[in-house]
């Protein structure tokens, strides 16, 4: 098992540690599967391998959207690190009381706040948040580009899920009156529920399928991915529509697969939609 290790900024390290699972270590190089938090108000992150991929979903897979092909080799060729779950109210609120997220607080649909995810950010209010842990931590906090997101997603799977052909709603929030494949209904839970409430997948992640939508770095275009990066980099421009991955508590089982895309306005507040961060490591 990997030794974790955590870097301390702006807090003490007794509130750090009462705050996070992860064990004080000292600096050096991050290895594949590590976890650190670097302080004790930022997210929980995991370092995920450097590797190849293929991005998109093939013709055969039930559910598949056109904008989803043509399936493509990534490369993404440095390790780096991803939130352990999605950004919590916990986070979010953090960021408030610290001078940041332009002073924004989300309502929570009465659902609690908390350690469930924030919802009802923009993605123009997503970067507000990477650039305060910027300014927090001196660190390279940024958001996932869309092919960073599909390969810590999948985890080295190829298939629909990175449960496998199939999901239930015992590992995924979303809406279990529908299936998908071999499985039965399941619950419709019809809110979010608290980040890491189902097991991680390969790389060490919670909730990458349902619970919320996750905004993501790239531009949004419909034609698929004709001239889109193959090297991990985010697909940018000057455009309106950026890229939301993952599905949601609301959405059907179809909708919560690794190779779904769905996008929205850069501006757009939705109730099932939040985010994850990552961190560019030296």
């Amino acid at each position: 098992m990997k030794k974790a290790r955590l870097v301390v900024c702006g807090s003490s390290l007794a509130a750090v540690m009462a705050l996070s699972p992860v064990e004080e270590a000292a600096s050096g190089s991050y290895a594949p599967g590590d976890t650190f938090r670097d302080c004790g108000h930022c997210p929980e992150m995991v370092v995920v391998p450097a590797g190849t991929f293929m991005m998109g979903s093939p013709m055969s897979e039930a559910g598949r959207g056109v904008n989803e092909g043509p399936v493509h080799e990534v490369r993404i060729g440095y390790q780096f690190a991803v939130g352990v779950y999605e950004v919590t109210f916990g986070e979010w609120d953090a960021c408030v009381s610290g001078g940041g997220c332009g002073g924004y607080r989300p309502s929570d649909a009465g659902w609690g706040r908390g350690s469930r995810p924030v919802i009802k950010v923009s993605w123009e209010d997503a970067r507000a948040y990477v650039d305060w842990l910027r300014r927090e931590t001196g660190n390279g906090y940024r958001l996932l580009s869309e092919s960073e997101w599909e390969y810590v997603a999948r985890a080295g799977t190829r298939t629909p899920f990175h449960t496998g052909s199939t999901i239930s709603t015992g590992q995924a929030n979303y809406n279990g009156n529908f299936t998908y494949g071999s499985r039965r209904k399941g619950r419709y839970r019809r809110k979010t529920v608290q980040v890491g409430s189902f097991p991680a997948n390969g790389f060490g992640l919670h909730d990458v399928h349902g619970n919320v939508y996750e905004w993501v770095e790239d531009c949004y275009t419909g034609g698929g991915y004709a001239g889109a990066p193959d090297d991990g980099s985010a697909w940018e421009w000057n455009c309106d529509w950026r890229v939301l991955r993952g599905g949601s508590w609301g959405l059907e089982p179809w909708n919560i697969r690794s190779a779904n895309r769905y996008r929205n306005p850069a501006g757009s507040r939705i109730i099932i939609a939040g985010f994850r961060v990552a961190r560019t490591l030296d």
